[in-house]
């Protein structure tokens, strides 16, 4: 009788201990996925950005460079730019740090895909005589 409770006990242990993995996991993932999001965000505003506006810094309609020298305006232009667009991935990094922060007083255990397969009822086979 003692072997099947030591038994019990260890399997217990190990879903505990497999539990635990999955839920750090999960938490993980979830870092993930919301660090790529954030970034693809500041990254498609900026982009963007640069195609409505490039023409100022001298960029053409893609948001490339035209590969001619800059007028002093452009030049500026481009210089602000660079310092909105370093402002802003800073702040979005910032965002990033504070989301990890937040996600780490909770407990996240991530429910997985589940599909549901119909199952239809078949009748005898039609006899095509």
């Amino acid at each position: 009788m003692s072997e099947a409770k030591d038994f019990r006990d260890l399997i217990n242990k190990q879903r505990k201990v497999g539990d635990e993995q999955f839920q750090a996991d999960s938490k993980e993932r979830l870092k993930k996925i919301s660090q790529t999001k954030i970034k693809t965000t500041m990254i498609g505003a900026l982009s963007a950005f640069e195609k409505g506006f490039g023409f100022l810094m001298g960029l053409d309609e893609d948001g490339n460079s035209t590969g001619k020298s800059l007028s002093p305006e452009e030049q500026h232009m481009r210089d602000v730019y660079e310092q909105v667009r370093n402002e802003v991935l800073d702040l979005g990094n910032n965002q990033i740090r504070n989301l990890f922060t937040e996600l780490e007083l909770y407990d996240v255990k991530w429910n997985r895909y589940h599909m549901t397969l119909p199952v239809m009822p078949q009748g005898p086979e039609e006899n095509n005589e």
